[in-house]
């Protein structure tokens, strides 16, 4: 038993060497994201009168600790300031941690738009380290997936900003939704999350808010944190109408947008003219592993997006797979897009269109089943406190996954510990059970730690 011991303590020692030989980006780990959070935080103004108990930075803070650490409620969250004020203060900075009713009530108060720079500034670190720039995806431009989904429903809990919809019995359903957007690349599992637009009553408004006037707004506010970037808006078949297309247009957004026979015969209509009359490109590209395997493309330029608009000319790209020992049915992709197609990049241009559903799984998915509890309901709040908490949550999941785009000690301690559902609970139990200073160190004792068995 001695030299089993002897032995494993000897395989801790070379695994804690080589954890030691990794090194982290000066700007890009987990210490540095924190300390621009923090940066962030305190340049929001507070506007509460007198002395106040908790700062509102601080405040944010906790919040965005609560993200970060995957809590799943506000009670979890409040448990661990009493059990590790410790590792709360020096790791995330903060002088005094509030407590769950303090929280939503400092967070209510506090306007949405004030959150928006914090994005950019953890945005820029990826820009200067050229960290984003192997994420370039067409034509200079960056892939940008843009969609709406629901995070809250309920036939009893509500508040001014809810949308409603009413059923045929008269039962009204008060519902909160966001249009999440998101820089993506096909090579790449990493997805980078910017500000998202929340769809809600807006102020001085009766109506329901929708997502295309969501949209529209974000495109705006986009172009104004990003004046110079290129992107590709990439959106499903709701997006392909004229007036979408004049809001990309305005803003200087490059497009990929799915279209769907059934909404556009009159194009559908004069792609198979096109082919008839040899008008068509036709493209068949092998497949580079599978053999039997051939990937089918047609190309039509210039079509017309449909009968009313016929002046508004489109590239018209449709894919399907032909594989033989295949017996189900072909499916087929179509896409309409203002970028330049040919047989050389058409492949390259299926990936990136066909990368669409990497805002639903890789963001949306991620988001509400994998610790961050996007869906459930941390409070509503009077006026702000639902949307402040969706934009702390997009924060700690960008900061995430910046960590896992950029710091080798981030991803050498996920490898550990093999899925993500492991290795946060992993870091939860670091937090919980020792005294921590930073990140790094958090970190690396998760890939030190090597369990050594008591001798009996």
């Amino acid at each position: 038993m001695s030299n089993q011991i002897t032995a494993m303590i000897k395989a801790h020692k070379q695994e804690t060497a080589r954890s030691k030989k990794i090194r982290i980006r000066k700007h890009l780990n987990a210490d540095a994201l924190l300390a621009i959070m923090r940066s962030g935080f305190e340049k929001v103004k507070d506007n509460r009168p007198g002395k106040v108990k908790h700062t509102l930075a601080d405040t944010l803070m906790a919040g965005f600790a609560m993200f970060s650490l995957k809590d799943p409620s506000l009670l979890a969250f409040d448990e661990r300031r009493f059990a590790e004020p410790h590792n709360l203060k020096t790791i995330h900075g903060m002088s005094t941690i509030p407590c769950d009713t303090s929280m939503r009530e400092i967070l209510d108060l506090v306007e949405p738009d004030t959150l928006r720079p914090l994005f950019k500034d953890a945005f820029r670190p990826l820009q200067r380290g050229k960290a984003l720039e192997k994420m370039v995806f067409m034509e200079d431009a960056y892939l940008l997936n843009l969609d709406g989904t629901g995070y809250f429903s309920s036939n009893k809990l509500y508040s001014d900003v809810c949308l409603e919809k009413k059923s045929r019995s008269g039962e009204i359903t008060y519902h909160l939704q966001a249009v999440g957007t998101a820089v993506v690349s096909p090579g790449f599992k990493e997805v980078i999350p910017l500000c998202p637009e929340i769809i809600k009553k807006q102020d001085g408004t009766s109506k329901n808010d929708c997502e295309r006037n969501a949209i529209k707004r974000m495109l705006g506010k986009l172009r104004e944190d990003h004046p110079h970037m290129k992107f590709i808006a990439n959106e499903d078949s709701l997006a392909s109408n004229a007036p979408h297309i004049a809001d990309l247009e305005e803003y200087g957004f490059r497009y990929i947008l799915g279209v769907k026979e059934g909404d556009h015969k009159f194009l559908f209509k004069f792609v198979d003219q096109a082919v008839e009359t040899d008008e068509a490109i036709e493209v068949i590209i092998p497949d580079a592993k599978k053999e039997e395997i051939s990937h089918c493309f047609r190309i039509v330029y210039n079509a017309p997006l449909n009968k009313s608009n016929q002046d508004l000319k489109v590239t018209f790209v449709e894919y399907w797979e032909d594989n033989p020992k295949k017996r189900k049915k072909v499916l087929r992709f179509s896409w309409i897009t203002d970028l330049n197609i040919t047989e050389d990049n058409v492949y390259k241009f299926m990936r990136g269109a066909r990368a669409r559903w990497k805002i639903e799984n890789e963001t949306f998915n991620t988001l509400k089943n994998q610790g961050y509890q996007f869906g459930h309901n941390f409070g509503l709040g009077k006026k702000h406190l639902s949307e402040v908490f969706v934009l702390l949550m997009m924060l700690a999941f960008l900061i995430d996954q910046i960590q896992q785009l950029c710091c080798p000690l981030f991803n050498a301690a996920w490898k550990r510990w093999k899925t993500k559902r492991s290795f946060w609970e992993k870091v939860r139990f670091q937090f919980h059970g020792f005294l921590i200073e930073t990140m790094e160190d958090l970190y690396r004792s998760i890939l030190d730690h090597k369990p050594i068995p008591l001798p009996r």
